[in-house]
Order: C-alpha cells, then structure tokens, then sequence
C-alpha cells in the first residue's frame, strides 16, 4: 500500500495521483476502459479493471489498493457490497460508482457516490483521501 505521504489532498493537480494504486471494479467494458485512460492520464497506479468481486478479491488479496472505485450493480445481477465491506475493512477509500441513483450503503463506508455518467472534476476530488491530523 502507498503510504499517506504520496497520496493526494485537496487542491492537488491531477498529475499528482502518481503513486496512487487505483482498483476498478466495473462490469461495463467501456466504462472500466475509460475510467483506466483517464486515471492513467493523472498518473495513478491501475488495477483492472475487473466485472466481478470474485476477481476484485483475489487482485486485492495479492496487493491491497489504495483506492477503489466500486460499481454496485456487477455481471449476472451480482451486487458488490461484500467486496465494499472488505474493503472498507481494510481502509482503503472507496468511491462507488453508480448508474443508479438510489445507492444506499451505511454512512461512513464509502467517501463518494457518482452517479454514471462521472463527471471527471467530481471524480478526481472523490479520489482524494481526506487528510486527517
């Protein structure tokens, strides 16, 4: 895991998520794609993407990222809020990603809820951990 030194704070430019390991969990080939180019543009570190949790576990079980970007609604009607759960579990900062806007998870779990189609602003801010001293 990166240390909190590397991660990104508010304010931040986009080229400062170099270091920053990114896990995407998207069952559309399009979105998780396009969510790797443009992460890769601002110099995260990518994992994935991947469509089921089965594969998200077994990459975070190999490596533990530092942020996750979680769609609930997975392949074959599978829901991803067990990998969520793991997830959180392991402090690593989630931000669910949703064509859905009535995703409901318990306050606290998750840093952001985006609804698809992600607006690139929202979605660079909901990957900075907030800092806290």
């Amino acid at each position: 895991m990166t240390s909190s030194s590397s991660r990104v704070w508010p304010g931040a430019s986009p080229t400062e998520l170099n270091g920053v390991r990114v896990l995407i969990v998207e069952d559309s080939w399009e979105v998780g794609v396009g969510l790797k180019s443009l992460l890769e543009t601002w110099g995260a570190d990518i994992v994935g993407p991947v469509a089921t949790t089965d594969d998200a576990m077994r990459l975070v079980s190999e490596r533990a990222p530092d942020v996750a970007l979680v769609d609930v609604n997975l392949r074959n009607g599978e829901k991803s809020y067990s990998l969520i759960d793991r997830l959180h579990e392991q402090g690593t900062h989630i931000v669910v990603i949703s064509g859905y806007a009535d995703v409901r998870l318990a306050k606290g779990k998750v840093a952001a809820i985006l609804q698809k189609p992600i607006q690139e602003e929202l979605l660079l801010a909901s990957l900075r951990p907030t800092r806290t001293e």
